[in-house]
């Protein structure tokens, strides 16, 4: 499987299919559902609590049919069995990709593989359960007050430092579910290196009640490891100004002890900053970073919202992987996902897609879907090292309803790009408000503000799909000259997701969703999409280029003409 060239998808008979419709092709979304009343119940999939309704994207069933042969074609199930067993998909660092035993059931029953199976001479459960275990066990500490800063107080605040996959799940999945964080406990996320973010993050907080996280796998992301120093710095300095500490060294070393944890697996350079390695936890190089918020990256969110959310919150990846694993290709919501995005991508010319939570507690998934679907999947080369023979990836982007409508809607709707949606929503709020008061026209007085708002939700995808005629827009009355800028072209795809709530469980779900939907689309292309050496360069770069900022004449020099000019003015401005 990891050694063979991948199949070109353009060389199958599916691919052929879809070519040819493609020419000329003339969705009809009106028609279609007009001439098949049951269209909505055909194409509307269940997967875990998840509601898919697919019915008003741009498919019939001959587009089903052959996406489904070219899924056949590249062998899609067979590659996640491949991936799910532990072989080294991830070819040119020679791994296995295994995010998905993060979330295997502990000693569970009918597992595939089996329970305690063995990659690389290790207990791949086994590992897994016994790093949760330890996150539990300090997340129960740090909740019932049993862990204190060095005075004796209770943490109140934990602060998380990463960056890329260390930075955008936990944010993502503690913002989406705050409704489950424990009183008296907050989270902060630091991950840029601009100094104005570890500022920020930190002001306003009490040393004696803040604890630290440092989440890097070799505790040398750059970053990281820069805003961590400088998170210690601010510690020791606060808690010396508040007389809680004197400034000797080992007074010093007793508050990082205290204040700081970690979350990497180089012990020495955990050891070096100050941290008991006791208090480092652990995770693999089979688990990339940008699916990593599942393992012990998420210790901050396991802290807030405490164990038994996080298991729910495992439990629903689960679902949706073993939805993924057992489910027919034909009814599989993640392979059916995936191969709409390529028919869109490769056959009419999308070459974005908006995700758009209709969950105000959702507003950073489609930053965290960025890094996922993006560095997944911006790739030229195939597994083998060859061209791709098809353009790849999508730029995935988005934001919140209704904000969004007040925004970017207008490209959507009626502008010259073909723009895939995905619209998610749940059916319970975890805040439900009534307007007492009303306006005293659309919205009655004792509006379920929640209806209100999905209400929209549903009004938009109709929009996208059916559009608006000019004789409709005639009907209405409106003058002449302006019937054209009315007229709504519909045939807009979208796809609508809806679950019951968002509890810990979905989120899980949501995420493993669209992780299989881009394991789908990578299959499909032919790519590795499980490295990410698009991002060394420019850090590499930034090393070399630090001494020129810094105003190292001989290194300001060495630079090209617009790199040396851009550095000379910033040297100009700076005071």
């Amino acid at each position: 499987m990891t050694d063979s060239a991948p199949v070109d998808p353009t060389s199958t008979t599916g691919w052929q299919t879809l070519a040819g419709i493609a020419d000329g092709f003339t969705p009809d979304l009106r028609g279609w559902f007009d001439a098949e009343p049951g269209r909505a119940d055909k194409y509307t999939f269940q997967a875990a609590d998840l509601t898919v309704d697919l019915s008003k994207n741009l498919l019939t069933d001959d587009i089903l049919a052959a996406l489904l042969e070219v899924a056949k074609s590249a062998d899609v199930a067979g590659r996640y069995q491949a991936m799910i067993s532990g072989e080294h998909i991830n070819v040119t660092e020679d791994r296995a990709v295994l995010h998905t035993a993060l979330r295997r059931p502990k000693n569970g029953e009918g597992l595939v593989p089996p329970a305690g199976f063995t990659v690389d001479g290790q207990d791949v459960d086994a590992d897994v359960h016994a790093t949760l275990d330890k996150v539990y066990a300090f997340a129960e500490k740090v909740r019932s007050g049993e862990w204190t800063g060095v005075t004796g107080k209770r943490i109140e605040t934990v602060v998380n430092i990463g960056i890329g996959g260390s930075d955008l799940g936990p944010v993502m999945v503690y913002e989406a579910l705050k409704p489950y964080v424990q009183e008296g406990i907050e989270a902060r996320f630091v991950s840029n290196i601009d100094p104005n973010d570890v500022y920020e993050k930190t002001a306003g907080l009490d040393p004696e009640t803040t604890l630290f996280i440092v989440a890097s796998k070799t505790f040398g992301t750059l970053e990281t490891l820069t805003n961590a120093r400088l998170a210690r710095e601010w510690l020791w300095d606060s808690l010396t100004a508040a007389g809680a500490i004197d400034a000797s060294d080992e007074a010093r070393t007793g508050a990082v002890a205290k204040h700081f944890v970690a979350v990497s697996t180089a012990l020495d350079k955990v050891a070096a900053f100050g941290i008991d390695p006791e208090n480092a936890f652990g995770f693999w190089d089979w688990v990339g970073g940008r699916y990593s918020v599942d393992s012990a990256i998420g210790t901050s969110v396991v802290i807030a919202i405490g164990p038994d959310n996080w298991r729910e919150f495992l439990a629903g990846f689960h679902a949706v992987d073993e939805h993924m694993r057992t489910t027919p290709l034909e009814q599989n919501v993640p392979v059916l996902m995936g191969l709409l995005n390529v028919w869109y991508s490769n056959f009419l010319g999308a070459q974005s897609h908006a995700v758009l939570p209709y969950a105000q507690y959702l507003h950073r998934f489609a930053a965290y879907l960025q890094q996922l679907t993006m560095e997944s999947n911006g790739k030229s080369v195939r597994w083998d090292g060859t061209p791709v023979t098809v353009d790849t990836g999508e730029v995935f982007w988005g934001e919140p309803g209704t904000n969004g409508q007040h925004a970017f809607y207008q490209l959507i709707h009626q502008g010259t790009r073909i723009i895939p949606a995905d619209f998610i929503a749940v059916a319970n709020p975890g805040h439900p408000l009534k307007d007492a008061t009303g306006d005293g026209a659309g919205v009655a007085p004792g509006t379920d503000v929640h209806t209100l708002f999905m209400a929209n939700y549903f009004a938009q995808t109709k929009a996208l799909a059916f559009g608006k005629t000019a004789d409709e827009v005639r009907a209405e009355g409106t003058k002449e000259s302006v019937v054209p800028a009315r007229v709504f072209s519909g045939n807009r795809p979208t796809t609508s997701i809806l679950a019951p709530a968002l509890t810990p469980s979905v989120v899980g779900q949501l995420i493993a969703l669209y992780e299989h939907i881009v394991f789908v689309e990578g299959t499909i292309w032919g790519i590795d999409s499980f490295d990410q050496w698009g991002v060394e360069l420019g850090k590499q770069l930034a090393l070399q280029v630090t001494p020129a900022v810094g105003g190292d004449a001989e290194a300001l020099d060495a630079q090209d003409a617009s790199t040396k000019s851009l550095i000379q003015k910033y040297l100009e401005l700076r005071d």
